[in-house]
């Protein structure tokens, strides 16, 4: 397998070292840093799981050091940097956020990216074949997360014509999704209503937007930050009467209307193969960055019932999941 080979500053000399280098020294437990815009516990148990699949567990052969932002993006320069001077082994960067932080943290730190809308145009890697550089791992399919929910949306509620879409504005990945989305409410004859927000505080204002502008059901583009404020988003919606549409399964279950988008928990097990690999020798820019495989349609029929809300049994057919 040919080498990518990076140049360390180490007392004042450019010192040549292939990333396998990292994955053969000798002694200790190998370090993971992860670092996260808003990390979910139950996902982080899915990456730990993936990695005993190969072999690896915490307190013996490996060790986890965790940045989590906490939804502050301003906060990831220095959680990325703070893992960088830990020495860590590889770092897995969730969010498009967090994966910019870490590239610009480290050019010789193999990085593994998780949960990121467009990695080619939010400029981490190359191409999905042949990443490049210190980066690989798992990408989103920006054009399906924006149309599953849609159609799902109209197939549902036909008389619906305007779509309001809300997301963190300051992520690079929900701004692509975004645009994708816009591209088909325009195929399906629906007006756009655009409201992005920075902080929790701005969610009621947005809404207060969607009402004005007389929006009929809401998409939300829900990266860790926004799931974690899901129960005030749906409060929100409930009182103005508003189907919601995500592209994961917490915020149906937490009572939006429908969820279609990639399964995390699968995702995020799936990390463990890419540490697996990167400890042991392999370069990351020579692993081809993968798109999910396995997909969840939740539908939430106690939500529909509260809305007056009927789904078309075609629609239920294709649901994964149905909460009643």
């Amino acid at each position: 397998m040919r080498r990518r080979r990076l140049f360390v500053l180490v007392g004042g000399a450019l010192i040549a070292q292939p990333f396998s280098a990292r994955a053969q020294h000798a002694g200790g437990p190998r370090r993971i840093g992860i670092l996260a815009q808003d990390l979910q516990p139950g996902l982080l148990e899915s990456f730990r799981a993936g990695l005993h699949d190969y072999g690896y567990h915490e307190g013996g052969n490996i060790s986890i050091e965790i940045r989590n932002a906490e939804g502050r993006n301003d906060r990831l320069a220095g959680l990325a940097w703070e893992l960088v001077q830990l020495k860590v082994d590889v770092i897995l960067a969730v969010n498009t956020p967090a994966a910019q932080a870490a590239k610009k943290a480290t050019s010789t730190i193999p990085i593994i990216i998780m949960r990121v809308a467009d990695p080619i145009g939010s400029g981490l890697i190359g191409s999905l074949a042949r990443p490049g550089g210190n980066i690989t791992g798992l990408s989103f399919m920006p054009d399906v997360l924006a149309a599953k929910g849609l159609e799902m949306l109209h197939e549902t509620l036909p008389q619906v014509t305007r779509v309001g879409a809300l997301y963190r504005g300051d992520n690079p990945g929900a701004v692509v999704t975004i645009r994708e989305t816009e591209k088909k409410c325009a195929q399906l004859g629906l007006q756009f209503v655009d409201r992005p927000v920075r902080e929790p505080g701005d969610i009621a204002g947005a809404f207060a937007k969607f009402a004005e502008a007389r929006t009929e059901a809401i998409l939300v583009m829900d990266d860790g930050a926004m799931t974690k404020e899901r129960h005030k988003v749906l409060d929100l919606a409930f009182r103005h009467a508003l189907p919601v549409v995500s592209n994961y399964r917490d915020f149906a279950a937490a009572g939006g209307l429908f969820a279609a988008g990639p399964n995390l928990p699968a995702l995020y097990r799936r990390g463990g193969y890419f540490v697996d690999r990167i400890l042991k020798g392999a370069a990351p820019g020579d692993l081809p960055v993968e798109q999910p495989t396995k997909f969840d349609l939740v539908v939430n029929l106690r939500t529909a019932k509260a809305l007056g809300i009927t789904i078309p049994p075609a629609v239920l057919l294709r649901a994964d999941e149905v909460i009643e």
